[in-house]
């Protein structure tokens, strides 16, 4: 068996798209639009060597209404380079740090659509340095 992909529900492509490609740093692996579906599926991968996951995008055309936010799924979790650099990229980006990485290793976002994001640094977690260590966390992850 083999992991393929997670699918999250988007409200409006090109925001998510914004978030998950221009902020978070995922490459676009594949888009197919299905004009009799009105639905378009958007696949993305962190296009690291030897990593086969993807985040699978659908986006119903026709769709209003928010799909709130089940309990029974959690988050997607992402390894970054440098969590404080990721964060600084996303804050810049309009993104609000929900749970700030004060121990250099873990971090909470959202995505425009409510997906709860971690990121949590890659190897060893990094010295803790401000403004990160006396950020508080803010609503909900």
């Amino acid at each position: 068996m083999r992991f393929l992909h997670s699918m999250v529900r988007v409200l409006d492509l090109d925001a998510a798209i914004h978030f998950y490609v221009d902020l978070l740093g995922l490459k676009i692996v594949r888009r197919n639009d299905y004009e009799s579906g009105r639905f378009s599926l958007v696949y993305l991968s962190s296009g690291a060597e030897g990593d086969p996951a993807e985040v699978e995008l659908t986006w119903n055309w026709d769709e209003t209404e928010s799909y709130g936010n089940a309990r029974n799924f959690g988050h997607l979790a992402f390894a970054v380079d440098d969590i404080y650099a990721a964060c600084e990229r996303l804050q810049e980006g309009g993104v609000t740090i929900l749970r700030p990485p004060r121990d250099g290793r873990m971090a909470f976002v959202k995505s425009p659509d409510g997906i709860s994001i971690e990121l949590l640094q890659a190897g060893d977690a990094l010295p803790i340095k401000e403004p990160w260590a006396s950020m508080e966390s803010t609503g909900s992850w």
